[in-house]
Parts: C-alpha cells; structure tokens; sequence
C-alpha cells in the first residue's frame, strides 16, 4: 500500500502518515510531486572520479541494459577515466540494480492503476509482392496483463490519440497512470532538466473527468 494509492481512496494526508509511519511533509512531498515515487533514491555519499561519467553511464544502459560493465569501462578508459575497472562494476551494477528495481515497482500495481503503451512499425508483405507498412498500437494493463491492440496505416498524433479512445472501451476505463517509451507522439526532451512531454497529449488527458492536475502522470520506460 503506497502514499499515492491511499491518497486517492481518499485518506488525508494525517492519516496516511500515521498509516505508514512516515512524517506528513514525506506524504505532501509524494503528493505534490509523484513521479518521485519512481525515482531511484540516493544517500550521501563521496565524491568519485566516476561521476563526471554518470550521464554517460546512464545513457549506454538505457540504450541496452546487456551492455557489460567490462564494454562500459573501456569506452570510459577512450574519454579519458583513468579509475579502475572495480569503481565502474560495482557504479554498472548499481544503475542496472536501481533501474530493475523501479520496472518491478511500476507493475507490480493496484487494478485500474497503470498501464503501458507501446507503439511499433511492421514490414506487411501483400500477395501481390509489395511491401506496405504498419504500425501497431498496444495497451496492457498492469494488473490484469489485459491488452487492447490494432494495427493502422498512419503514426501521427490524431491516429495515436483514436486508439488511446478505443483501448479506453475496450478495457472498460482509464488508468491512473500510463508509462510509455520516448516515442516522439509523447516525449519533447529535457527542458531545464525536467522532462517535457506533447502538451496535446497532457490535455488530452486532462479532457477526461478521472484526470485532474495533480494526478496526471506520465513515466517513460
């Protein structure tokens, strides 16, 4: 039982710090900001000649988290690190340990509480030889693992918000939250290192009555 789920069956925030022991400005905090709640937490520590790396790191197991710490050590060594290859195992280990451990908190969820979106392109050979292409929307459930899914011809931003409609009632309701990728109908970029996301899309979520300002959330996987 998290804060976020408590909040919105309606506990005040008084009565979910007593709930689960932790102060009231902890709940405000998760409240106010809950993408925070998906975020790996991190304690003091020194500081290391590796951390200049971080970005870098982070950015390669993003691209492929099989990416080994021995492969990431020697693109490390080519710009210029000069620590050894035991600080960029165990700092590998950590990003790819923190990494795993916020996929399992997002689907280990509440029903009716998350949802992934996933979005792809198809090669579709006709019989007559020629090749046409399309895309294939899907949305499954976190709890249930029930999915809606369609194949369409176009990937643009009116044809991704249709099915977004359809899934809806075909799954009988709207989520709370819904995770995508960085695809381009969703993610913008960083914008003074917050992340920016198709304001069509937000207001999109904000016409339905579920949504409101405060629990309108979107995660990239």
């Amino acid at each position: 039982m998290d804060i976020l789920t408590l909040y919105r069956r309606g506990f005040k925030q008084r009565a979910i710090a007593r709930k689960l022991g932790i102060s009231r400005n902890t709940v405000k905090k998760y409240i106010d900001r809950p993408e925070l709640a998906f975020q790996p937490t991190q304690g003091r520590k020194r500081r290391s000649q590796l951390d200049a790396y971080q970005d870098n790191i982070k950015a390669w197991i993003e691209e492929d988290s099989d990416y080994r710490a021995s492969w990431i050590y020697d693109r490390l060594s080519n710009m210029g690190f000069a620590g050894s290859y035991e600080i960029v195992k165990r700092r590998v280990r950590q990003i790819k340990d923190n990494y795993h451990k916020v996929a399992y908190m997002r689907f280990e969820t509440e029903p009716g509480y998350q949802a992934q979106v996933d979005f792809g392109e198809f090669q579709v050979a006709k019989a007559d030889g020629s090749v046409t292409k399309l895309f294939l929307f899907s949305m499954i459930l976190g709890y249930s693992r029930k999915m809606y899914a369609e194949l369409i011809e176009r990937c643009d931003l009116p044809s991704f918000l249709d099915c977004h409609i359809r899934a809806f009632e075909y799954l009988g309701g709207i989520p709370d939250q819904i995770l995508y990728d960085r695809m381009k109908n969703v993610y913008i970029g960083k914008i003074a290192g917050r992340n920016k996301f198709n304001d069509t899309l937000v207001g999109f979520a904000l016409h339905y009555p579920k949504f409101d300002n405060r629990n309108t959330v979107f995660f990239m996987i």
